[in-house]
């Protein structure tokens, strides 16, 4: 019997690498688990680093912020554990500065996070003699007590006109909220909307990594799609990648924010009223895809050609217009600079780029724990003229951005016929205030043999 315990160790050993190998390339960024591990040191980091500095920085002594389940603030997954998926009940959290202390973190309602928050209870007597936790109007008043209490200078919440990241605060919750805090608190409320904003967009150094390992995955992802193992010309349809994608994140333990689309140009054809076309040779292929793992989101874009029987390159007149974009994108990332607004990246962009005789448009966006993320826009596709409040927000560094972009360059080899280059790569903008790529943009179009 020992010797075969013995023997049965010994071949469990051997098998454990082959094991964990067929794992890792199944689950490029490891198991739930191990992801959960991670985020769980970023949470702590932002809520003992991050959040104190952002507080002092914009002189606010409390940050109270009430929610109910299933109608979060859209800061709630920034300030919970990964196995949090939605709100006690109604959970309360409070943010109370209190100088060389420290700032307290009090959730009135839900866990404490992994020891992250404290956890105060107010309890009665449930009929079967359980104790149980207030509610309602009892709730309310537990809570605004503690804010008496610690007599705040500023009682910050988010309710915001321009911000959608700082709106979070719900009508109901905000009535309850004021009724129970009373005149003279009450008088004491601000609104936290650079605060919410910049909570939610400055990154701390660990997300680097895993988020640089995100965006390798999905430039292995759309170079196996734009390829023969995914098109057949003539055979495979738009929809068929797209569902291709899905599938692929699906089985590498990944997920998306949105549905990722691919379309079509084609010469002499107008194909924008075209739905779910047969791929051709000959064609001009862009993808719209965005990973989700960590609680982040990335979101890229790619060209491809499809080539015809007898080439082994694309077009020149093609290739001159990815250069374009490709310089389009050079001007952004040189304009990109942190203390700029939004609005000035994009109007210092859009005149680099017509003295540069690029026709194009810039449409640049924050990104992290949300695929739009909080930040300034850098415009938007049918706002080239400015986008008020959402981008007159400052760049800040340590932050992340999608660049996105378009060039249309007229094409020889097409009859000149304008062919738009629309390219998304995500950057960072660094802790010394410059934007550089977080892994690489796409310089050479992908090939469809």
């Amino acid at each position: 019997m020992i010797g075969r315990r013995l023997v049965a160790t010994v071949c469990a050993l051997i098998a454990t690498p082959a094991l964990l190998s067929a794992q890792r390339a199944d689950r490029p960024l490891g198991t739930l688990r191990e992801q959960a591990a991670v985020q769980q040191q970023w949470l702590k980091e932002r809520l003992e680093v991050v959040l104190p500095q952002l507080m002092r920085e914009y002189d606010v002594a409390m940050w109270v912020m009430p929610m109910r389940e299933y109608n979060e603030d859209p800061l709630f997954k920034a300030l919970v554990s990964p196995t949090t998926f939605a709100a006690r009940r109604r959970t309360v959290y409070v943010f109370f500065d209190r100088g060389a202390e420290g700032v307290e973190r009090l959730a009135f309602g839900g866990s404490s996070q992994g020891g992250l928050y404290q956890t105060p209870r107010a309890t009665e007597k449930a009929p079967d003699g359980r104790p149980r936790e207030f509610w309602g109007t009892d709730q309310w008043s537990f809570v605004a007590d503690a804010i008496r209490d610690r007599n705040p200078r500023s009682i910050a919440v988010n309710i915001s006109h321009d911000h959608n990241f700082a709106d979070g605060l719900s009508a109901g919750e905000w009535e309850q909220l004021r009724e129970a805090l009373g005149p003279d608190l009450a008088a004491r409320v601000t609104r936290a909307e650079d605060l919410a904003l910049d909570y939610l967009a400055v990154r701390v150094p660990a997300m680097d990594a895993p988020y640089l390992r995100m965006q390798e995955l999905i430039h292995e992802i759309i170079a196996t799609a734009f390829s023969d193992e995914v098109i057949t010309p003539g055979v495979t349809t738009t929809e068929d990648v797209v569902w291709w994608f899905r599938q692929r994140f699906n089985d590498l333990g990944l997920d998306t924010w949105f549905q990722p689309s691919v379309d079509v140009q084609r010469a002499g054809v107008n194909m924008a009223d075209s739905t779910a076309p047969v791929i051709q040779r000959g064609d001009v292929l862009h993808c719209d895809v965005g990973l989700t793992a960590y609680r982040l989101n990335t979101d890229t874009q790619h060209m491809a050609y499809v080539l015809r029987e007898g080439e082994t390159d694309a077009p020149p007149g093609l290739k001159d217009a990815l250069a374009n974009a490709n310089r389009l994108q050079d001007i952004v990332m040189a304009e990109l600079r942190a203390g700029r607004t939004g609005n000035e990246v994009l109007f210092a962009s859009l005149a680099a780029m017509r003295e540069a005789g690029i026709d194009g448009t810039v449409y640049t966006h924050a990104i992290g724990e949300h695929g739009h993320g909080a930040g300034p826009l850098v415009g938007l596709w049918d706002r080239q003229d400015g986008v008020p409040g959402r981008g007159d927000v400052k760049v800040r560094p340590a932050t992340w951005y999608s660049i996105e972009l378009q060039a249309t360059t007229a094409v020889s080899e097409w009859n000149g016929q304008r062919v738009q280059m629309m390219l998304e790569e995500d950057a960072e903008v660094t802790a010394e205030g410059v934007a550089r790529w977080i892994l690489r943009r796409q310089d050479d179009l992908h090939l469809v043999r």
